[in-house]
């Protein structure tokens, strides 16, 4: 195993980082070059996995699976393995992971240090509260097994932790039956937030989420598209299907107004007026994006930021409405923009999830951007919701602090097992989510 000086950055691609990378392939390996800050494959947006002039050690070589109980479905699997993968080998097998992410390219212990959700928060919950337990390095440079019954505080800091309490090695992960090989997929028009909202609330899917447009406004704004979606039970298994490239920095104009405008108007009307209903492989419905390999190269070099909060269901259709009329005035939003329901499943201090409604739409790194972000995280925080710190690259420490009650129980932990701070990143230090030093 070498060191390689590395420059790297978040999925979106404004924020960088350069410093010495190990790729350690085995736990001798990697226990030989921790404590350091762990990286996966780079898929949160911003921040949270950079460590600027500092060591860090990539975990996806460390990517074995360890056990599989094939009665109760508990999978023991090192960090580096992605959830693309567990569903590749064991969605033919009948299991899939219960909780999964909108990219298959997450690592497992991005998952957990993210606390990621997915389609089906509303039933089930987000993706810790479904791991048993976990192997984690902490500054001893020793491995460890820690549960909710051994270590709990450290446990539950853990998820959602953005690394905070050492490399986690590995996990033990509760699978769930997996139907069959295909989801028949409901789309169905929404023609604007108010229908969207009832659709969710009236819904009974295992599974739902919403494409909004987000340069509609007024009494347009929130149109869009609902999918809801469960198993067309004992269909075979298909892989995912063919990918493509984008092979260079797409020219800044690609993602203007009026190009966004058109793009958005053909997508929605390739869903017939009275709604349709299609079988997709998992893969294809799980990861919708997958298949264009590299598509943040979309926004250009200059890259992009996200922006999701979660608001409380109680005023989220006035203060959703709000935002959609802000961004759909701005002109700055990008095609990609989702809506989603939550349940109140979450579990750690730092977890995003809460029960309300989810929005996040793209936007391509420009002035105007940037300052609409922080009006709507303002928004956001007076509406009594939280934004994701796995998309953030812009917020304040002051208002994340404000949004995060539990911040301070977090720091504490963090603080009593990593006191010099040795896995500390970016975006901890730049939101001074442990206090000041």
């Amino acid at each position: 195993m070498r060191w390689k000086q590395s420059e790297y950055s978040g999925w979106g691609r404004v924020l960088r980082a350069e410093g010495r990378v190990a790729r350690p392939e085995r736990g001798a390996q990697l226990r030989a070059v921790a404590p350091l800050p762990a990286l996966g494959n780079l898929r949160s947006y911003g921040d949270a996995a950079l460590v600027n002039a500092g060591d860090a050690i990539d975990m996806t070589r460390m990517d074995r699976l360890i056990a599989f109980d094939a009665e109760t479905g508990l999978l023991e699997a090192e960090a580096g393995i992605t959830i693309g993968e567990i569903l590749q080998i064991f969605g033919p097998k009948g299991w899939m992971p219960t909780v999964i992410p909108g990219t298959g390219f997450a690592t497992l212990g991005g998952c957990i240090a993210n606390d990621v959700h997915g389609k089906n928060h509303h039933s089930a919950g987000s993706f810790g509260q479904h791991v048993e337990s976990l192997t984690l390095i902490g500054i001893d440079g020793k491995p460890r097994r820690i549960s909710p019954k051994r270590e709990a505080r450290v446990f539950e800091a853990t998820l959602g932790g953005l690394g905070q309490t050492g490399v986690i090695a590995a996990a033990r992960i509760q699978l769930v039956r997996c139907a069959g090989g295909e989801m028949s997929v409901s789309e169905k028009r929404m023609d604007d937030l108010d229908a969207f909202i009832d659709a969710f609330e009236r819904s009974n899917a295992s599974y739902s989420v919403g494409w909004i447009d987000a340069t509609a406004r007024g009494s347009e704004a929130g149109r869009g598209i609902l999918e809801e979606a469960e198993f067309n039970d004992d269909s075979p298994f298909a892989p995912a299907g063919k990918t493509r490239s984008v092979p260079f920095n797409a020219p800044s104009f690609a993602m203007n107004s009026l190009v966004v405008k058109a793009f958005n108007a053909l997508y929605t009307r390739r869903i017939p007026v009275d709604g349709r209903t299609r079988d997709r492989n998992l893969a294809d419905f799980f990861f919708p994006l997958d298949r264009i390999y590299d598509w943040n190269r979309l926004y250009g070099k200059k890259g992009f930021h996200q922006f999701q909060c979660v608001v409380p269901m109680e005023g989220a259709a006035e203060m959703l409405a709000d935002m959609l009329n802000r961004i759909g005035r701005s002109g700055a939003a990008s095609p990609l923009a989702v809506l989603k329901k939550m349940g109140d499943g979450r579990s750690g201090p730092m977890s995003f999830p809460m029960e309300g409604m989810t929005l996040a739409v793209d936007f391509p790194n420009r002035e105007k951007a940037r300052d609409l972000i922080a009006d709507l995280e303002d928004r956001a925080l007076a509406a009594g919701g939280r934004i994701y710190l796995a998309k953030d690259s812009l917020a304040q420490g002051r208002t994340i602090r404000a949004m995060y009650p539990d911040v301070e129980a977090f720091a504490e932990v963090a603080n009593r097992v990593d006191p010099e701070r040795v896995f500390e990143t970016d975006l901890v230090k730049r939101l001074g989510l442990r206090g000041t030093s």
